[in-house]
């Protein structure tokens, strides 16, 4: 049961009412996650932009499954849900490459480099070694790729930290808990 207020549309803030009706015309509903996010205008725009800038890095099947990695990482089933939905729908990942990714590996040699360094940088708190660091950089990556994937760990970390603190009601279908995968 959800640990905070769920918005409906009359409760929304004025400042997060744009954004809010942008992701949710985007998506064709408003995910709990968001309708309660958006009770604080200044965290939840300052998401939806970052959210909206990293969107343009590397590639979906890449994003959704380093998403789908830093949330077992951090056990946010309602990420994990999210992602899976997405993965599956949007990325066009089959449910064994999901399966893959929330244990932070890839069938393609050069997404599996991008998710493994992501799940040793949310593992270690960014302190990844020499080795780590090489190997992402030795798959294709290059220093400015590294950051962005350091920056799509903060920002999924972020929605995990929401999500495990306020666990807004689910409202995408349920994922297999973690030992079970």
């Amino acid at each position: 049961m959800s640990r905070t207020t769920t918005l409906n549309t009359e409760q929304v803030p004025a400042d997060s009412k744009p954004t809010l009706d942008a992701f949710s015309k985007n998506i064709g509903f408003t995910p709990n996650m968001m309708a309660s996010f958006a009770q604080s205008p200044i965290a939840f725009n300052a998401w939806a932009t970052l959210l909206g800038s990293l969107s343009k890095v590397l590639d979906v099947k890449t994003r959704d499954s380093i998403g789908l990695a830093v949330s077992e990482v951090n056990g946010c089933n309602y990420c994990l849900t999210v992602h899976s939905f997405t993965a599956e729908h949007m990325a066009k990942l089959p449910s064994d490459e999901i399966i893959l990714a929330r244990r932070g590996h890839a069938t393609d040699p050069k997404r599996d480099a991008a998710v493994q360094f992501a799940r040793k940088v949310i593992e270690t708190r960014g302190q990844v070694s020499d080795a780590d660091l090489n190997a992402v950089r030795d798959a294709g990556y290059t220093d400015a790729n590294v950051m962005e994937i350091v920056a799509l760990v903060a920002m999924y970390s972020l929605t995990n930290f929401f999500n495990n603190v306020f666990d807004p009601d689910k409202d995408f279908p349920a994922v297999a808990p973690a030992g079970s995968i």
